[in-house]
C-alpha cells in the first residue's frame, strides 16, 4: 500500500522545544514516578518534571525480549515515526515521555500503532487541546 503512511500524515510539526531522553536515570524516574498506560503495541510512560521545566523530552526503549537487534530497531523506527506524525498535539511542556516498544509492534499495522499511541496519550492527558471548532 504505497502512500498509506502519507494518508495518515495530517502531520503535526514536531515541537522545536522537544529533545531526546538519553540518561538511564531519566528513564528510571519516568518508570518510578510517572503515569503508565499499556497498549497492544506499546507502553507510554509520562512524568511531569515540574512547573519550572519547559520543553518536552521523549525517549524510546525496546527490550531484548522483543527480538534481535534488527527487530528491536524496526520497532523503534516505527514508534519514532508514529510519535513524529501524531504526538505533537498531545505532548505537554514540562513532561518526560518514554515509549516502550512491545513485540506486537513488529506485526501490527502502522495505522494501529498510531491509534495505540493516540489512545495512550488521551488516557494520560485527556483529549488534545482543540484548535478551531465549528460549534
Amino acid at each position: 500500500m504505497p502512500g498509506s503512511a502519507s494518508a495518515l500524515a495530517e502531520s503535526v510539526a514536531p515541537d522545536a522545544s522537544s529533545e531526546r531522553l538519553r540518561r538511564r536515570a531519566d528513564f528510571l524516574k519516568a518508570a518510578r514516578s510517572g503515569r503508565k498506560v499499556a497498549m497492544r503495541s506499546l507502553v507510554l510512560q509520562a512524568r511531569h518534571r515540574g512547573e519550572d521545566q519547559a520543553g518536552v523530552r521523549i525517549g524510546f526503549t525496546v527490550s531484548r525480549k522483543v527480538g534481535n537487534a534488527v527487530e528491536r530497531n524496526r520497532v523503534r523506527r516505527r514508534l519514532r515515526e508514529a510519535v513524529r506524525l501524531r504526538a505533537g498535539s498531545f505532548m505537554r511542556a514540562g513532561y518526560d515521555y518514554v515509549v516502550i516498544g512491545r513485540r506486537a509492534a513488529l506485526t501490527t499495522p502502522f495505522a494501529r500503532i498510531v491509534t495505540d499511541l493516540e489512545t495512550a496519550f488521551r488516557k494520560i492527558h485527556g483529549a488534545p487541546p482543540e484548535k478551531a471548532s465549528d460549534q
